[in-house]
Order: C-alpha cells, then structure tokens, then sequence
C-alpha cells in the first residue's frame, strides 16, 4: 500500500450535475446568469463604498472585503461546473483539484471569520456606540480584516494536506460538482476513518469557534435592544444588523449541514442542492440583502442614478 501513492491517479472525473443534455444546457445559462449578476454586483458594491466618502466606515469596509471574497468564492467552483455542463467528460487534475479544494475552503474559512468580525463590529456599534469610532477605528478595521483572510487561508492547509498525502489509486471519478473531502475520501485506496474523524473535527472547531463569538455578540445585542425604551429605536437598532443575521443563518446553517455531521455515506444528491445553494446561491444574496435592506448604501446609488 505504500508504494501506492496520489500520483497514480493523474486526474479526477467530476460527475457534477449529471442529467440530459437539454436540461444541462439550460442549467448553463441559468448558472452563467447567476454568476454574471454575481460577479456585478458585487463588483458594483466595491465600487460604492471604494468611491464614496460616505460610506468609509467599518461597516462598509468589512461589507467590501465580504463582496471582493464573494467574488473569488463563487470562482472557485462555478466555471469550472459551467464548462462540465458543456463537456462530455468534465475532468480535471489531481493537482488542479486540490488547489480548487484549498482555494474554495481557504475562501470559506475567511467568509466564516469575516462574518464573525462583522458581528462583533455590530456589537460595538450598539451596545457600545459612544466608544465605537475608538473600538472600532478605520485602521483596526483594516486589521481585523487583514487577519481574517491571513487566517482562513492558513486554517485551510491542514485538511488539504492530509488529503492530498492519502492514497489514490482508483476509482477516479467524483460525484460532485467540485472536489469536496467527502466525495475526494471515499476514492482513497484504504478509508482512514481516523482521517476522517480529524477533518470532522477540525472543521466543526472553525464553525464552532466562530458560531459562538457570533451568538454571543447578538446575545449582548438584543439584550440591549431590549433595553431601548422607544419602539422605533428598537426597529432602528435591529435595522442595523437584521441583514448580517440574514446572511449568517444563511450561510452558517448550510455548511453546518454539509461539514459538521459523522462520517459516512451520505445522499450526494441532497449534497449537491445544498452546495448549488451555498457555492452559487449566496453569493449572489449576500450583496442584494445587504444593499435592499441599508438605507445608506440606497441613497447614495438613488444620488449616483440623479447625477
């Protein structure tokens, strides 16, 4: 077994959304117009908060650093599914599908981080708000969000390098749409369920770590919410963070269904729906839950359209 080792298998099929080829043509252009409103409008919010002094703040900076990883995230694994859909064998190389596997974590672990920070930044702001321009300065928030991609890129090598070290000598072929540890462990030579059991437990920490910041953050939010003796200053408070919540949930309980469950077979066909969801979906959300719901990031595009 030893002397069996990854570079026997030189490539990897990806079965993707196997179907026939009238729907497969129509998921195209459905998933090429997904990713196209993806990729504009979050480039349009970067462009927003990049060329307006108005919104040089924590919350936009953090809401531009979301939009630029939406970017790169959904990239990870949408061309590559959309030229699948057009091809008779969709393969890719085993080198090609771990640097996929690491770049789409690596994105992954940053959105968990970044979104963390995120609500910690909504903390500040409410139950802290006489303090929050010193807690929560322009330079901090640039470091907050320098060390989230730092961190989630390095969180992401420990899975990626055991797997890739395991044994590979066939079958080759992938039921997925990109290479996820799930599907990549059950084409090893041999099930390490010890290795298995790690990747479980190492992602359950990233998701378990940042779950609970994020709850405690809204805990102290609604407690003081709570406290706020007018209606609408309640609705004005919760106003502030009802899209990040949204998002959270959103994405938070998609990949907890995906990634924090024991090892095993499991439906790939469900595994694929709520990976659609989560790789192409949110993505596209994130930027209009964000821009619909915050009355200051309208009014300074309704001043953009006047000009």
């Amino acid at each position: 077994m030893q002397d069996r080792n990854q570079t026997e298998v030189k490539e990897f099929i990806l079965h993707g959304l196997t179907i026939n080829g009238r729907s497969q043509a129509a998921l195209f252009t459905i998933f090429l117009v997904i990713y196209s409103l993806t990729l504009i409008g979050n480039i349009a919010i970067i462009m927003l908060v990049w060329s307006n002094n108005s919104l040089h703040k924590p919350m936009y900076i953090f809401l531009g650093n979301l939009s630029f990883l939406e970017i790169w995230y959904t990239t990870t694994t949408v061309p590559k599914m959309l030229s699948g859909l057009l091809s008779e064998i969709n393969s890719i190389s085993f080198k090609g599908c771990f640097m996929q596997f690491y770049f789409f974590f690596s994105c992954g672990a940053t959105e968990h981080f970044l979104l963390t920070i995120m609500g910690y930044d909504r903390y500040l702001a409410i139950c802290h708000p006489l303090r929050y321009h010193i807690l929560m300065s322009n330079n901090k928030c640039f470091w907050f969000a320098g060390s989230c991609w730092i961190v989630g890129f390095l969180w992401s090598l420990f899975p990626v390098i055991l797997i890739s070290t395991l044994p590979f000598c066939g079958p080759n072929r992938i039921n997925h749409f990109l290479c996820d540890p799930g599907p990549l462990l059950e084409l090893t030579c041999e099930r390490v369920y010890s290795t298995e059991i790690a990747i479980t437990v190492y992602i359950s920490l990233l998701l378990f770590l940042t779950s609970s910041f994020t709850f405690i953050s809204y805990g102290f939010i609604i407690q003081t919410i709570l406290r706020i003796p007018s209606a609408s200053g309640r609705r004005k408070a919760f106003s502030t963070c009802a899209s990040h919540i949204i998002v959270v949930s959103i994405f938070f309980g998609c990949v907890m269904f995906m990634y924090v469950r024991p090892p095993g077979n499991h439906p790939f066909p469900i595994d694929k729906v709520i990976a659609v969801f989560y790789t192409v979906v949110t993505p596209l959300l994130n930027p209009v839950i964000y821009s619909l719901r915050n009355k200051e990031v309208l009014e300074v595009v309704k001043k953009m359209i006047q000009l």
